[in-house]
């Protein structure tokens, strides 16, 4: 790693190790879908710290088939095995520390086509927070010890690089008409998930 990143990593005295052993108070784990790695020595990514890994990230199993569902933005699919294996791999790897998940959903597309009705109607959200939040209680039952997390997010926002094209709310905010919420199907489950109506909840109509 330092022969391939030279002066553009940190250089940290003895003092400064001491001082920074063992002293988080948790890790904050931003989740939201999972790919294959593969080792690239010439990947087709843009982005420097893609090519410093010298990786290719991959959508596909072996025979062809897609990770998993596909959500609006291009790098988004649902995959909920991920979240588990993660979350293993940190209590693994850094001796069990307490574990939040600070942000978990997925997208759908900002379509003017579509009646209120059709864009409230979030089948794919639904099945994408019940597929994490399972793996996430059985990634409790293997030990790890999650805290707390938080669903990305209640209402549709401003995405950085997307603007307001992409809606992640669990709530429809209507931009055109004074900023009114309408509550979308994923709420209405993460509610009564919430108040232990699980079974209810299962059902999607």
């Amino acid at each position: 790693m330092r022969e391939k990143l030279g002066n553009r990593l940190p250089k940290f005295s003895e003092e400064d190790k001491e001082l920074l052993r063992n002293t988080m108070d948790f890790v904050g784990l931003n989740q939201y879908t999972a790919r294959f790695i593969a080792h690239a020595t010439d990947g087709p990514e843009e982005v420097n710290f893609y090519k410093d890994q010298q990786i290719e990230i991959i959508a596909q199993w072996e025979g062809g088939e897609m990770i998993g569902e596909k959500a609006a933005s291009e790098w988004l699919y649902v995959v909920p095995w991920g979240i588990r294996k993660v979350l293993n791999y940190i209590a693994q790897t850094y001796n069990n520390p307490t574990i939040y998940v600070t942000e978990n959903g997925m997208d759908d597309e900002d379509d003017s086509s579509l009646t209120l009705h059709e864009v409230l109607d979030d089948k794919l959200r639904v099945r994408y927070f019940k597929g994490y939040l399972a793996a996430v209680a059985q990634a409790i039952k293997d030990g790890v010890d999650v805290r707390g997390y938080f669903a990305w997010s209640l209402l549709d926002n401003f995405e950085w690089a997307q603007g307001y094209t992409k809606r992640f709310g669990m709530v429809y905010v209507d931009y055109k008409n004074g900023l009114t919420r309408h509550p979308k199907s994923s709420a209405y489950w993460f509610s009564k998930f919430l108040k232990g109506g699980e079974n209810k909840a299962g059902k999607e109509n």
